[in-house]
């Protein structure tokens, strides 16, 4: 099976690749003075804020509820330091062979002006038709200075090649994304413009693609961080496309470039990523806007670490930290573990409170008003309070399932012969 029918199923509801309106949104996203002067309070003197990739910002919309990360990834707060410093570091990340394995294979597809990546992106998207010589793709310069001038230098590159109406390659561009009202810069692997004024994402990973396929969990976070490139892509696009005239169209099938098999050659998938592009542009508009959620917090509040002289350190007291921390309301759940550097953290202040969040959204979903374990303790007990009556039909659906649950245990315990519940392992 291939990686677009076993791994992404294919969804032909979604219309998410429209050409992009030239409307207000296509500008850049811009915070304001006070919002900036707020967010760099909240980091601290002197620390630079860190960016937000797609990986993250996949992340976050997944969780559109937490507004802890919110806060802190449109603050730019390095969450991972934050951790470390609180005493509950993450236990996860991705190792420097990695790393260096994975910057050595995107050097082998772009190598000789993309000719390969340009290869394997006919293939894939446009089969039979043949790939354009190297001189004819335009590799335009995307060098500036600061994420602003890089973001407004590949707006211009863009608008440029598509008004040219020939291939462009844009390696690593930088795109500007608004997130919960705070702007976020956002690099893919590549882009292609196409002649016809489309353009692709191209994702390069370095995990393998076997026999045409691919891990699943693997390409599900790759295509969630296509769909944040794409939405980045569009708001480019409807300002391109009332620059130019031309009719602009950012592909919701992205090209998926793993090595293959066992061996380090490139192949490719086409992945479509229209179900992941609706949902994380229907969770980023969830969130609450980073104003709101500053706003709301004490005016001393601050998240800076107090760096010693070499710059690694933190001398501020843990303390002081976790009250700052749980100023800012957060939605934990386990999947956060996979996925944020503050999850263990929450996770330990979950379980201390007994939250029910800690045992997955599902159960919280099951449970209704009941919000911590005490509670359903209480609720299950034969002693416990009596379930709360609903004046509009029947008792509380999950006060009286727990009800249940706990009579069938019961029952199960007292078949038990006396003999054998003494025994050990029969607790």
């Amino acid at each position: 099976m291939s990686v677009p029918d076993a791994r992404l199923p294919q969804v032909n509801v979604f219309r998410d690749s429209r050409p992009a309106p030239a409307a207000p949104g296509a500008e850049q996203p811009v915070a304001t003075p006070g919002l900036r002067q707020r967010l760099t309070e909240l980091r601290g003197p002197g620390v630079r804020p860190r960016s937000l990739d797609a990986r993250a910002l996949a992340a976050l919309a997944a969780n559109p509820g937490c507004r802890r990360r919110a806060l802190l990834d449109g603050a730019g707060i390095d969450k991972g330091a934050l951790a470390q410093a609180l005493g509950s570091p993450a236990a996860y990340g991705q190792s420097q062979f990695a790393f260096v394995r994975g910057n050595a294979f995107e050097a082998r597809v772009k190598a000789d002006g993309g000719t390969e990546l340009l290869r394997l992106l006919h293939e894939r998207l446009a089969p039979g038709t043949p790939a354009p010589s190297p001189d004819e793709v335009a590799t335009p310069d995307l060098s500036a200075a600061g994420p602003e001038g890089r973001a407004a230098r590949t707006a211009l590159a863009l608008r440029e090649a598509t008004a040219a109406g020939g291939w462009a390659l844009l390696d690593h561009p930088l795109l500007a994304v608004e997130v919960a009202g705070s702007p976020a810069y956002v690099e893919p692997d590549a882009v292609v413009v196409h002649p016809d004024g489309s353009w692709t994402v191209v994702e390069i990973k370095s995990f393998p693609m076997i026999d045409g396929s691919a891990d699943a969990a693997k390409v599900g976070a790759a295509a969630r961080q296509a769909a944040v490139y794409v939405l980045a892509l569009e708001q480019v696009a409807g300002h391109v496309g009332a620059r130019t005239g031309r009719a602009v169209r950012v592909r919701d099938r992205v090209l998926l470039v793993c090595p293959k098999d066992f061996s380090n050659l490139p192949t490719a998938a086409a992945v479509d990523v229209r179900k992941q592009l609706a949902t994380t542009r229907r969770q980023l508009t969830r969130l609450t806007r980073v104003e709101e959620i500053a706003a709301a917090l004490p005016a001393e509040t601050t998240f800076d670490l107090r760096l010693a002289d070499d710059g690694k350190t933190a001398t501020r007291p843990p303390e002081e930290l976790a009250e700052a921390v749980e100023a800012v309301g957060a939605a934990y759940a386990p999947e956060c573990l996979a996925a944020c550097e503050l999850a263990f953290h929450c996770r330990k202040r979950s379980r201390q409170d007994g939250a029910v969040e800690a045992l997955g959204r599902g159960v919280r979903g099951e449970l209704g008003g009941l919000r911590t374990i005490e509670e359903v303790l209480a609720a299950a007990g034969p002693d416990g309070p009596e379930p709360p009556a609903d004046p509009d039909g029947p008792d509380d659906p999950a006060v009286v399932a727990l009800r249940r649950a706990a009579a069938l245990r019961a029952e199960a315990l007292a078949a038990v012969p006396a003999q054998r519940a003494k025994e050990p392992g029969c607790h």
